[in-house]
Protein backbone atom coordinates (compact mmCIF):
# COMPACT_ATOMS: atom_id res chain seq x y z
CA UNK A 1 0.00 0.00 0.00
CA UNK A 2 1.20 3.45 -0.75
CA UNK A 3 3.68 4.82 2.11
CA UNK A 4 1.54 8.38 2.01
CA UNK A 5 -2.21 6.71 2.36
CA UNK A 6 -0.66 4.42 5.31
CA UNK A 7 0.51 7.77 7.11
CA UNK A 8 -3.43 9.36 6.06
CA UNK A 9 -4.85 6.23 7.62
CA UNK A 10 -2.82 6.63 10.67
CA UNK A 11 -3.37 10.41 11.19
CA UNK A 12 -6.91 9.96 10.42
CA UNK A 13 -7.52 6.82 12.82
CA UNK A 14 -5.67 8.88 15.68
CA UNK A 15 -7.50 11.75 15.08
CA UNK A 16 -10.64 10.06 15.09
CA UNK A 17 -9.27 7.95 18.61
CA UNK A 18 -8.77 11.17 20.22
CA UNK A 19 -11.38 12.84 19.55
CA UNK A 20 -13.68 9.97 20.98
CA UNK A 21 -11.43 9.83 23.70
CA UNK A 22 -13.02 13.51 24.90
CA UNK A 23 -16.50 11.66 24.14
CA UNK A 24 -15.50 8.48 26.42
CA UNK A 25 -15.79 10.35 29.67
CA UNK A 26 -13.19 8.51 31.30
CA UNK A 27 -13.88 5.40 29.39
CA UNK A 28 -17.15 5.53 31.21
CA UNK A 29 -19.05 5.34 27.92
CA UNK A 30 -18.86 2.27 26.04
CA UNK A 31 -19.05 3.21 22.25
CA UNK A 32 -16.82 6.04 22.19
CA UNK A 33 -14.26 3.87 24.44
CA UNK A 34 -14.55 1.21 21.65
CA UNK A 35 -13.75 3.95 19.03
CA UNK A 36 -10.17 5.31 21.25
CA UNK A 37 -9.05 2.03 21.21
CA UNK A 38 -9.95 0.60 17.83
CA UNK A 39 -8.92 4.26 16.28
CA UNK A 40 -5.21 3.99 17.94
CA UNK A 41 -5.04 0.71 17.28
CA UNK A 42 -5.43 1.19 13.66
CA UNK A 43 -3.31 4.19 14.24
CA UNK A 44 -0.01 2.40 15.46
CA UNK A 45 -0.17 -0.44 13.17
CA UNK A 46 -0.60 1.77 10.10
CA UNK A 47 1.90 4.30 11.27
CA UNK A 48 4.29 1.10 11.72
CA UNK A 49 3.59 0.34 8.21
CA UNK A 50 4.67 3.56 7.07
CA UNK A 51 8.36 3.88 8.95
CA UNK A 52 9.59 0.60 6.67
CA UNK A 53 9.25 3.29 3.67
CA UNK A 54 9.74 6.66 5.60
CA UNK A 55 12.59 8.20 8.05
CA UNK A 56 11.06 7.97 11.68
CA UNK A 57 11.66 11.85 11.77
CA UNK A 58 9.13 13.09 8.55
CA UNK A 59 6.93 10.01 9.38
CA UNK A 60 6.75 11.63 13.13
CA UNK A 61 6.82 15.21 12.00
CA UNK A 62 3.86 14.51 9.79
CA UNK A 63 1.94 12.36 11.96
CA UNK A 64 2.20 15.04 15.20
CA UNK A 65 1.69 18.31 12.73
CA UNK A 66 -1.23 17.14 10.79
CA UNK A 67 -2.78 15.55 13.92
CA UNK A 68 -2.55 18.33 16.24
CA UNK A 69 -3.76 20.72 13.78
CA UNK A 70 -6.94 18.22 12.95
CA UNK A 71 -7.71 18.21 16.68
CA UNK A 72 -7.29 21.91 17.19
CA UNK A 73 -9.93 22.34 13.91
CA UNK A 74 -11.80 19.39 15.51
CA UNK A 75 -11.90 21.33 19.27
CA UNK A 76 -12.79 24.93 17.50
CA UNK A 77 -15.66 23.97 15.14
CA UNK A 78 -16.99 21.30 16.82
CA UNK A 79 -16.48 20.78 20.54
CA UNK A 80 -16.48 24.69 21.09
CA UNK A 81 -12.93 25.70 22.15
CA UNK A 82 -11.50 28.90 21.57
CA UNK A 83 -8.97 29.76 19.40
CA UNK A 84 -6.85 33.61 20.28
CA UNK A 85 -4.24 34.82 18.01
CA UNK A 86 -0.97 32.83 19.51
CA UNK A 87 -2.56 29.79 18.79
CA UNK A 88 -3.46 30.06 15.09
CA UNK A 89 0.12 31.23 14.92
CA UNK A 90 1.07 28.18 16.87
CA UNK A 91 -0.69 26.06 14.11
CA UNK A 92 0.46 28.05 11.53
CA UNK A 93 4.56 27.16 12.74
CA UNK A 94 3.28 23.59 13.26
CA UNK A 95 2.02 23.82 9.42
CA UNK A 96 5.19 25.44 8.01
CA UNK A 97 7.23 23.19 9.88
CA UNK A 98 6.00 20.11 8.43
CA UNK A 99 5.89 21.82 5.04
CA UNK A 100 9.63 22.61 5.72
CA UNK A 101 10.67 19.40 6.77
CA UNK A 102 8.87 17.92 3.49
CA UNK A 103 10.56 19.93 0.89
CA UNK A 104 13.84 20.76 2.65
CA UNK A 105 14.61 17.97 4.12
CA UNK A 106 16.56 14.93 2.24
Amino acid sequence: MNKWLLLSIAIGSETMATTALKHSEGFTRLLPSIVVVAGYTAAFYCLSLTLRQVPVGIAYAIWSGVGTTLITLIGWFFLGQRLDIPSLVGIGLIIAGVVTMNVFSS
